[in-house]
């Protein structure tokens, strides 16, 4: 019946019969919370700031920065790690490992992120960070610089531990963040796979997120229970262009979590699509480049524009106002050159985006600088000055 009722809310909600905010996505979990992860806008949110045990959504933190390091080179996935009898002695969820086992760091994140093992990522944070206490610390620090205001970590695992908390918020800044990096989604995609151990035979792993396998377009990201967190998950989807994330916590069995982020995840798709209103490809205008090999770039984004508009809404129209200084070669492409404005119908200003090159320019020598001059003269084309 809860579903039908939803269902029917969904089709209120588009015929504007019903606002969202009347309805209750997740009905049966103590908080939750859907948002767009392109552009962070919140379209659903209950009891989301709520300080509650997180459980094993915990490795969402722990899996973020195991990305960042390897992303900055401190390590990488084919690096060996030792597993310390402290990682071996690892109670909960696990993945059976032995103290001096030996594996790759891509093995271990696949236990992480498949069968959440608090054993390898005890192994993980050792490995990073040089002990568990040192790791924990770095967990807060990220915390702390992704602007977190309900969230304290004691261990990288999740189990229960007092003073041990996040909010269902928070947890949709981690995952956010985490999946920027977006290796990480070909790890937490997996439905099943196998952990060869040192010892020729094979440890199935069986993602503990089954929507993996029975809704569409979950790739991600992460579920919990413990006693006191009851069920949990922070769940990632995408389809067409446009990805959503939901938390729900404190559900009191596996199948309402995974019910009601279905419901979440539904509302999200049902409702609302992401619309791409300039490229981050699209050229805005050349610019001549002084000193350059060339005699004019294109100006591009630094990244797309997107819009989350209602289904069937109509795109606004804007009108842009570019702002760019004098190009001096060498130009590197990212490097910001200038902004955008975006003006809406009443001459407001409602974005401001950064503007960047096309290619990367090289400084002309005396002989190239002649020929661009003398084309520049005699062209007469139209340049951004």
């Amino acid at each position: 019946m809860k579903k039908i009722f939803l269902s029917l809310c969904l089709f209120f909600i588009c015929m504007g019969v019903v606002s969202a905010e009347t309805v209750d996505y997740a009905p049966n979990s103590k908080s939750a919370i859907l948002i767009d992860a392109a552009t962070n806008t919140v379209l659903f949110e209950k009891n989301a700031d709520e300080k509650l045990a997180p459980a094993s959504m915990t490795k969402i933190m722990s899996m973020l920065l195991i990305m960042e390091a390897i992303d900055r080179g401190d390590i990488s996935l084919s690096d060996e790690v030792t597993i310390s009898e402290n990682a071996a002695s690892m109670g909960g969820s696990q993945v059976f490992l032995q103290t001096g086992e030996v594996y790759k760091v891509e093995e271990l994140l696949k236990g992480i992120a498949i069968a959440s093992g608090n054993d390898a990522v005890v192994a993980m944070a050792e490995y990073v960070a040089g002990s568990t206490e040192e790791f924990v610390g770095l967990m807060n620090q990220r915390a702390q610089e992704l602007g977190l205001a309900n969230t304290i970590f004691k261990n990288p695992h999740g189990l229960d531990a007092e003073g041990h908390y996040s909010s269902a918020r928070d947890m949709a800044v981690i995952a956010s963040e985490l999946i920027k990096h977006e290796k990480i989604l070909q790890f937490t995609s997996i439905y099943e796979d196998y952990l060869k151990k040192n010892d020729g035979s094979s440890i199935w792993l069986v993602n503990t997120n089954k929507l993996v396998r029975f809704y569409d377009g979950v790739d991600g990201l992460k579920t919990g229970f413990t006693e006191t967190a009851g069920y949990c998950l922070t769940a990632t989807a995408k389809k067409n262009n446009t990805r959503f994330i939901s938390v729900v916590m404190g559900a009191p069995t596996s199948d309402v979590r995974s019910s009601d982020t279905t419901s979440l995840l539904n509302y999200g798709f049902n409702s609302y699509q992401l619309q791409v209103i300039l490229g981050s490809a699209d050229s805005l205008g050349k610019k001549r480049v002084e000193n350059g090999i060339v005699e004019t770039v294109d100006l591009v984004l630094t990244k797309d524009y997107v819009k989350l508009l209602r289904q069937n809404e109509a795109i606004p129209n804007y009108s842009y106002n570019i702002k760019v200084d004098k190009l001096v070669a060498p130009v590197k492409k990212g490097e910001v050159v200038g902004n955008l404005d975006v003006v809406d119908e009443n001459g407001e200003v409602v974005d401001t985006l950064e503007v960047t090159v096309s290619e990367d320019i090289s400084k002309a020598n005396l002989w190239q600088s002649f020929v661009k001059n003398l084309k520049h003269i005699t062209s007469g084309r139209n340049i951004i000055k």
